[in-house]
């Protein structure tokens, strides 16, 4: 008897646990599309629309939580390369569910540049099927979109690995622009 009620009380936690996830996540935007358009407050408070970047390259990537681990190497790699993607006429914009006061902590400690985008509804993030739902928990799946300086999504990436993640985007931009890599 006592085996089932704890059976059935760990059928339970998974039911409660994965299928909120499952539901949540919307498929990501496909290569060739149009890139969802979106206005979002930055680090820095001011508004951020995709459209300011038209005729440029973005680097549109999502993470899961300001001041994690992963997180801030990804970013920091970021900030590294940026003399890089100024190269490729491009800009990298990092989106989560954080606050812009978690962004602009996140920025001075870490000493980061570049945009970071407060998606605190999580909608954006939806829209880009990146939005994890764990039952009250919310966060960003670390996804990253190249777009084109037309607006539409040159490449997609949902399996990143934070410590090699921007020089795999560089190696893309340069062979989506059809240069030779920078040498580092």
């Amino acid at each position: 008897m006592m085996l089932r009620i704890i059976l059935l009380l760990l059928v339970v936690a998974v039911i409660v646990l994965l299928v909120p996830r499952l539901l949540s996540r919307s498929s990501a935007p496909a290569e060739g599309s149009a890139a969802p358009g979106f206005t979002l407050p930055s680090q820095e408070g001011s508004s951020v629309a995709l459209n300011d970047y038209r005729g440029k390259w973005v680097v549109l990537y999502f993470y899961p939580k300001d001041e994690t681990p992963g997180c801030t190497r990804e970013a920091h790699n970021f900030q590294r390369d940026q003399a890089h993607y100024a190269q490729n006429n491009a800009v990298v914009l990092g989106v989560s569910v954080d606050s812009v006061d978690s962004h602009k902590k996140f920025c001075a400690k870490e000493g980061l540049n570049f945009k970071l985008l407060a998606d605190t509804s999580g909608e954006v993030t939806k829209e880009y099927g990146s939005l994890t739902n764990m039952g009250v928990v919310k966060f960003a799946a670390r996804h990253t979109f190249v777009i084109d300086p037309a607006g539409k999504i040159a490449r997609v990436y949902t399996n990143v690995d934070p410590a090699r993640h921007s020089d795999e985007v560089l190696a893309a931009l340069d062979q989506l622009q059809k240069r030779p890599a920078p040498s580092q």
